[in-house]
């Protein structure tokens, strides 16, 4: 027969701890062994609980403290993180990515954000001084006072200039050629008296081209041999004196209508004759041969107007 206070046999039932039990068991570090044997192959008997027991076995596991065994280990604790912590990781980690990727700026009063290179650009110009010596020539710029509204203004403008270059360079041409001054007249031809034949000059004796030729060279400094200008460079299309026009334009060298000494006077009816001086009045002295088909040395004064073209020395 049980007695009281247990139930069934003490071979097959187990009597539940009491509270103080179970109390002094945890303090004492100790785990009360529990039957794990199948409930099929053993069939408890009905066992009566006594109150406290019934009110510790229905306490709820997690609420009973646990007391952990001296140099056991302990078991790792759970950091549960706040909601605002994971808010802010969540907030900061994008704009981490966000900084590292945008450019370099520098922020300038007034103006503004402002590239990071043209700040420094700019301090780099303000940080250039220059210094312009006391002594430095200052430079004046001249304006033009002309002001053209018109296209045609314009091309009136261009002719004057041009006309006014083209009279510079006549000017300075016949001074140049002025500086022969009056030439000794008389007759020097080295030829005189022949009629027929060529002379070393290419033309034929006693002819007016063949004197004014020879007059040429002389004021050239060449009177004897290597001659400088003959009929093969003065007219080598033709030794008429009707054709030294042509021949002095098909050069490019000058001509013009005001009488300079040392010049050829020439005239369109094929004769030419040799400037030997310029009067004040405007008279020109020449020299010639075969004047009015004379092939004798000849001179004469004729007023400047008189003679068609004039030929300057060639050069």
């Amino acid at each position: 027969m049980p007695q009281p206070g247990q139930t069934g046999s003490p071979e097959n039932s187990t009597a539940t701890p009491t509270r103080r039990e179970l109390r002094a068991q945890r303090e004492a570090g100790e785990t009360p062994e529990v039957s794990a044997e199948p409930a099929e192959q053993k069939a408890a008997p009905a066992v009566s609980v006594a109150p406290d027991a019934a009110r510790a076995a229905a306490r709820p596991m997690a609420a009973q403290p646990v007391t952990a065994t001296p140099g056991a280990p302990r078991p790792p604790r759970s950091k549960r993180n706040s909601p605002l912590t994971v808010a802010v990781t969540l907030l900061a980690i994008p704009g981490l990515f966000l900084t590292a990727a945008l450019p370099a700026y520098a922020f300038t009063p007034g103006e503004g954000l402002v590239g990071a290179r043209t700040a420094h650009q700019r301090a780099s110009a303000e940080a250039q001084d220059v210094t312009v010596a006391a002594g430095s020539a200052s430079i004046s710029v001249a304006r033009d006072g002309f002001s053209a509204t018109t296209t045609a203004q314009l091309a009136e403008r261009e002719r004057a200039a041009a006309a006014e270059q083209a009279a510079d360079a006549a000017a300075a041409t016949t001074a140049a050629y002025a500086v022969y001054g009056i030439r000794a007249d008389g007759d020097d031809y080295p030829w005189a008296g022949k009629t027929s034949g060529l002379s070393p000059l290419g033309y034929v004796y006693g002819q007016c081209v063949d004197f004014v030729a020879w007059r040429l060279n002389r004021d050239a400094g060449v009177t004897g041999g290597n001659w400088r200008w003959t009929w093969s460079n003065l007219t080598p299309s033709g030794g008429d004196a009707s054709q030294w026009a042509n021949a002095w334009s098909g050069h490019g060298w000058a001509t013009g209508n005001k009488p300079v000494v040392g010049a050829v006077a020439w005239f369109n009816y094929n004769h030419v004759a040799y400037v030997q001086s310029v009067s004040a009045g405007g008279s020109v002295v020449l020299e010639e041969y075969n004047w009015m088909g004379s092939s004798a040395y000849h001179t004469r004064t004729v007023p400047a107007s008189e003679v068609p073209l004039f030929l300057y020395p060639p050069t």
